[in-house]
């Protein structure tokens, strides 16, 4: 009976390996980081690659207003209706619950039905600028892992800027710029991310698709995460192992969709005509209802499981991985250097796990010098000659290893990860000619600046300058022409003078 029962739950067991090791999940999440095998030596672990599920990220993340009195309410004051300009009845007082407008309401259950948005106050003081940002923290890396969705109830802004920060907002890099008039507004020429191309996919562009006044119907503003997906595994994404292949094979195309931080700079509402009605202000407001984002935790393929505690996301690292995004190896599992796991061979993946340091297996090192583990002296300890710039502390660890900063490595902390360059310490990267790429024939000049072509300007070359003595750049061609918006208005102009000639 013993033998039997034993038999019978190894035929189980054999079952259940078989079982993970042939029906995995769909490509690029990996349930398990780890299974068990059979093997000339036995039952073993058998490691892969691993990352967690995507989620809506919304339910994760800290908004943020510049200026912070952004918000309608805190005077009460009257707006016009959505759907008529002229009925201006509406009030918006932040000392009543029924009648606020705040910025909870573009995340809330709520949001999907457009009944509960978040509104700016009105532009009262045009001709000033109405220009708002909302910033939206995660105090963690994040990957996005479908398209952004920004669903506005007061027509969408016809000049916009999505921002992304990779240094938890220290520093801020355009995602892409919308406008109703893309040269006038950013003095660059309109483009879809089906413009794109495998050797531009990381390209910076100006989008007019999102950017008309009232509309019913057409309230969206997207980031098209998955449209630039499918330029490496096809329209419906049904070749997802060619796209897992490049993000582990060409170098930065991961980074473009990690970030700390998302900006959303509004710079000018949507005014549905040519001209500002100035004896209606209170047409003119931002109010968005809903904003859609989903990702997961970037953990580097070393975990398949992101916890969210204290108000606090990390990963629960695997494969002797630790840190908040199992950027490292574990004390005495620094037997090799750390290195992200890979999405390759795929479905399963490799892990790439930390193997146990010499010292923490008790084999001294094939060296005259004293082992971690027979005790270093403390003099040994306080004196590894960590770099000054790229060290949190100029004296080793316990572990005889240097405390790095952020963005720097090595036993010395004198090298910089992918994505910093050595400058004092390790910088983040303004420009690498992969991640974030001049535009528009810009060089790179040592990751640090962008030197542009004679008509362009910007941090990354994105836009043309504006040349008073060749009458500006208002047009394609920059012969000084008027732009779109300027057109439409001596249009009107020329006809209101003939209706009166005449």
């Amino acid at each position: 009976m013993y033998f039997s029962s034993v038999l019978w739950l190894q035929a189980l067991w054999a079952s259940l390996t078989w079982a993970m090791q042939h029906y995995p999940s769909e490509y690029g999440h990996y349930d398990v980081c780890k299974s068990l095998v059979r093997s000339d030596e036995g039952i073993v672990w058998e490691y892969m690659a691993c990352q967690p599920e995507s989620t809506d990220m919304t339910k994760y993340l800290k908004v943020r207003l510049d200026p912070p009195d952004s918000t309608c309410g805190e005077s009460p004051e009257k707006f016009c209706a959505m759907g008529n300009p002229y009925m201006c009845n509406n009030e918006c007082d932040a000392s009543t619950p029924e009648l606020a407008h705040p910025t909870d309401l573009m995340f809330d259950f709520e949001g999907r039905n457009p009944s509960t948005f978040w509104q700016s106050i009105t532009w009262k003081n045009y001709p000033r600028p109405l220009q708002v940002n909302i910033t939206l923290s995660w105090n963690k890396t994040i990957e996005l892992t479908d398209n952004i969705a920004i669903t506005f109830e007061s027509g969408r802004p016809e000049k916009m800027i999505l921002e992304k920060s990779l240094d938890y907002g220290r520093t801020w890099q355009p995602y892409q710029f919308y406008a109703a008039d893309c040269l006038d507004a950013f003095r660059m020429e309109p483009k879809s991310v089906k413009d794109l191309s495998h050797h531009t996919v990381l390209d910076i562009i100006c989008t007019e698709e999102y950017s008309t006044g009232y509309a019913a119907h057409a309230k969206t503003i997207s980031f098209e995460i998955k449209d630039r997906f499918a330029i490496f595994a096809g329209p419906r994404l049904h070749n997802m192992a060619s796209l897992y292949s490049q993000l582990d094979t060409t170098k930065n195309l991961r980074d473009f969709f990690t970030v700390t931080d998302l900006r959303i700079r509004l710079l000018r509402p949507a005014t549905g005509a040519t001209f500002v009605d100035e004896q209606n202000l209170a047409r003119y407001f931002y109010a968005i209802s809903d904003i859609k984002i989903h990702g997961r935790c970037k953990c580097n393929l070393h975990a398949n499981t992101c916890v969210f505690d204290n108000n606090k996301l990390s990963c629960e690292c695997e494969h002797n991985t630790t840190g908040p995004d199992c950027g490292r190896c574990r004390k005495n599992y620094q037997g090799r250097p750390w290195s992200p796991g890979s999405y390759l061979t795929i479905p399963k993946g490799t892990a790439n796990i930390c193997t146990p340091s010499i010292s923490s297996i008790g084999i001294a090192p094939k060296s005259p010098l004293p082992s971690v583990s027979s005790g270093l002296t403390a003099n040994h300890k306080r004196e590894c000659h960590c770099n000054i710039y790229g060290s949190a502390h100029d004296r080793c660890k316990d572990t005889g290893w240097c405390e790095c900063k952020e963005g720097a490595t090595g036993p010395k902390c004198d090298d910089c990860l992918r994505g910093y360059f050595w400058h004092r310490g390790c910088q983040p990267n303004v420009c690498d000619n992969e991640l974030q790429r001049c535009q528009n024939g810009g060089i790179c000049h040592r990751n640090m600046r962008c030197e542009c072509a004679a008509p362009y300007t910007g941090i990354l070359c994105e836009k043309l300058k504006c040349e008073k003595e060749s009458g500006g750049c208002g047009t394609r061609n920059g012969q000084g022409a008027v732009s779109r918006s300027q057109g439409l208005a001596l249009t009107a102009l020329l006809g209101a003078l003939l209706l009166t000639a005449f």
